[in-house]
């Protein structure tokens, strides 16, 4: 039998307008941009982005074209932390983006999985700021 390998590649993110998601995420945040394509036969553009260093996973920014769309920029889960950005140094992030004016709503906090916080993207979304806890430190 075959062994199966699989990943998530992309996560839409319905958001009001490219630029300015791409000026919070890249300027803010410090995600590299993959790929902006325009798709001239939708009148929208493929835009994708990933946080420095991600190997698999992307974030592709998909502009509200309806206004069932444009009602969920900002609450794609109902209030529940949505996106969770794993990092390799969770003070430097910390440090980073509050310098840069990211809103935390939860300060940083030592759980047994890691040092987390949450802060809110452009919109209002949910994203848990993580330092996983490595092997040796459990």
């Amino acid at each position: 039998m075959s062994s199966i390998k699989q990943s998530l590649g992309l996560v839409s993110l319905v958001v009001r307008d490219y630029d300015e998601a791409l000026d919070f995420f890249i300027g803010k945040l410090g995600f590299l941009l993959v790929e902006d394509s325009p798709v001239p036969e939708q009148g929208k553009r493929w835009v994708v982005i990933a946080p420095p260093g991600a190997l698999e996973s992307r974030l592709l920014l998909a502009r509200a074209s309806t206004p069932e769309q444009e009602a969920h920029i900002g609450a794609q889960t109902g209030g529940r932390v949505f996106l969770f950005l794993h990092t390799d140094n969770f003070w430097r992030d910390y440090e980073r983006y509050r310098a840069q004016g990211i809103v935390f709503v939860r300060e940083p906090k030592q759980e047994p999985y890691g040092t987390v916080a949450v802060f809110q993207d452009l919109y209002g979304n949910l994203w848990d700021l993580l330092e996983p806890r490595s092997p040796t430190e459990a």
